[in-house]
């Protein structure tokens, strides 16, 4: 589930029957019970989408007999009633299935609510039909819109009509052409859409070669969450079109759906399965010594050597660290093991050094690009070696009579409780989730999310999952924050905050001696 959206559109298929009913109530229920099988087959949500015309009024009384535009006869003789439908709708949900309908008229709409449909699907041929828009964002229903083509511009605009009316909505990348040629797909525009509209499901609505099964795993690893294709079901009587699946078609097309997922795995980082750490550890390069290193003796990188194998116990190259010490005496060739060497503890700044990189990472999901003219504070209330826990990543960008900062935690971390006596300051949301308390009061934000602190007033902040977050306010000086935690206000500046000019050097204070790293 995204997070805009309250519906949860995740791994939805939507089954769209449209007119391959043929008009038969019959033949409509053989098409439903047909994909329920399926769908329960394999385990995942199915919708059965339907499509309402009001056909009286939709086609102009002086072209009802026309035969030029092909979609007009097919429309005329495949004409269902609503009793008819809510036959269907009770099949459908009584296979499990969720219920969903393209309205192509505004009475459709309110037969759609009357009905109690699940979901109302905007066809890519409405979705600029702003009356109809209108009347589906009214409905109070989740919302699927398709998209095909559509400006970029028309799409922005239905993004913000359905955002800022509230509803739970989804955009499915489409290519109306029936059949899609391979050629034609632009599946990325499924990474395109997903990085313009952060947050949204965005779906693949799908009208290729039913028994090319390669684009809706091409689908799946751009981040599709959400499918549809025309289904249908052959007799010796009914053929299907050349975009529409059979059954059988819509089984291969889902279980190629679950090897994708199985082969892209989460967007999490893995823990690596046992059988790849082996594989590693065999072609690592252990420590070895180049002569007898006595016992007692400091050992230098002079005195030791790296090849493979890395045996159990031993110290790999990429542990090594100068000032080891051997607690036994080691034979030219042998291994520096975890039993009979040391290995010095981690310097303090080891802490923040590692720290730079997964903030720089940070920022790079977040889209924030930064110059080279801003300062980098690293808050550590209570040292540096507790700095994972309680601390943050300040970049100070601008400080005139108005102040910029951007602010980084990483996930886990807290600033302690403080105020300011002179500063005003506004914290907006840039990614992430940023927990704030603020005069007793808890609140949550998200990306785009802004509160304000006014002076004089308590407030700390914490994130479970990482975020990055703005900060404006008037000027910034020196001395301005006051902690809950007295030990902190008597602390020196430069005791809870390790001050860099810029990171790509990444050069710490003397205090720390010559510690740059690329």
């Amino acid at each position: 589930m995204n997070e805009l959206d309250g519906f949860d559109f995740t791994d939805l298929f939507v089954f769209d029957m449209a007119n391959n009913h043929q008009g038969s109530v019959e033949h409509g229920l053989k098409v439903i019970v047909s994909l329920g099988e399926v769908a329960r087959r394999h385990g995942v949500r199915g919708a059965m989408k339907f499509q309402f015309r009001q056909l009286d009024t939709f086609i102009h009384p002086a072209f009802r007999t026309n035969q030029e535009n092909k979609h007009i006869p097919r429309f005329q003789s495949t004409r269902l009633e609503r009793s008819d439908y809510q036959i269907l709708v009770d099949a459908a949900r009584e296979e499990g299935l969720m219920t969903m309908c393209t309205p192509f008229d505004e009475e459709s709409v309110d037969i759609i609510v009357d009905m109690g449909f699940d979901i109302i699907k905007i066809a890519s041929c409405s979705a600029e039909d702003w009356p109809l828009v209108e009347k589906a964002a009214e409905a109070g229903l989740p919302l699927v819109c398709s998209t095909g083509g559509m400006t970029l511009s028309g799409i922005d605009s239905l993004n913000s009509h359905f955002t800022h009316r509230g509803v739970d909505f989804a955009i499915m990348h489409c290519v109306s052409i029936y059949p899609s040629p391979p050629e034609t797909l632009q599946l990325n525009q499924i990474d395109a859409l997903c990085q313009r509209y952060p947050g949204r499901s965005i779906g693949w609505s799908t009208h290729e070669d039913p028994n090319d099964t390669t684009p809706v795993m091409m689908a799946v690893a751009k981040g599709a969450s959400l499918f549809e294709r025309h289904v249908g079901v052959e007799t010796d009587e009914i053929k299907l079109n050349g975009y529409s699946s059979t059954p059988e078609q819509v089984d291969r097309w889902i279980a190629a759906f679950v090897r994708a997922k199985s082969m892209c795995g989460g967007q999490e980082r893995p823990v690596s399965l046992e059988v790849e750490q082996e594989s590693i550890i065999s072609l690592m390069r252990g420590v070895y010594a180049r002569d007898v290193i006595p016992a007692g003796v400091p050992v230098k990188r002079a005195q030791v050597y790296f090849a493979m194998p890395c045996l159990e116990g031993q110290i790999d190259s990429g542990q090594w660290r100068d000032g080891a010490t051997a607690s036994a005496e080691i034979e030219a060739d042998g291994a520096l093991l975890n039993n009979n060497v040391a290995l010095p503890a981690a310097a303090t700044e080891t802490v923040l050094k590692t720290a730079v990189h997964e903030v720089k990472a940070l920022l790079n999901l977040a889209n924030v690009p930064l110059n080279t003219e801003f300062s980098t504070e690293y808050s550590h209330h209570y040292g540096i070696s507790e700095f994972r826990e309680t601390g943050a990543v300040l970049i100070n960008c601008i400080n005139r009579e108005y102040c910029k900062k951007i602010l980084v935690q990483l996930p886990g971390q807290r600033h302690p409780e403080h105020f300011h006596k002179l500063k005003d300051e506004t914290f907006q949301v840039l990614f992430g989730q940023l927990h704030i308390q603020v005069d007793g009061k808890h609140s949550i934000l998200g990306p785009g999310q802004i509160c304000l602190v006014q002076p004089g007033t308590w407030h700390s902040f914490w994130t479970d999952t990482g975020v990055v977050f703005e900060e404006i306010s008037t000027r910034d000086v020196s001395g301005d924050s006051y902690y809950r935690d007295k030990a902190i206000n008597r602390m020196e500046r430069s005791e809870r905050k390790t001050v860099v000019d810029h990171w790509g050097r990444f050069q710490l204070p003397e205090v720390f001696g010559d510690s740059g790293i690329a």
